[in-house]
């Protein structure tokens, strides 16, 4: 199983680019480049967790598996489902 990480999904859901995605974090731009396009060999979490600070969700939300569905196809039910494992 193939892990991605959201980054781009949720940000562009909240109305944010990179750039603002970038501030609100203080993460480098290089590193926000290969978290929002999935180009990365691992992840350290404390970027990850800077991230999902500033998007206001918990860093766990970002990783899912390749078998999950986008998070705008994904319904309330499913969502909800999913945070109660």
């Amino acid at each position: 199983m193939a892990l991605r990480l959201q980054v781009k999904e949720i940000a562009q859901q909240q109305g944010l680019n990179q750039t603002d995605l970038i501030k609100r974090s203080g993460v480098s731009a290089q590193l926000m480049n290969r978290y929002w396009n999935n180009h990365m060999d691992g992840v350290r979490f404390d970027p990850l967790e800077r991230i999902a600070n500033a998007l206001g969700v918990p860093a766990t939300s970002l990783i899912v598996s390749d078998s999950d569905p986008a998070p705008e196809s994904a319904s309330k039910d499913d969502i909800a489902a999913s945070e109660q494992k």
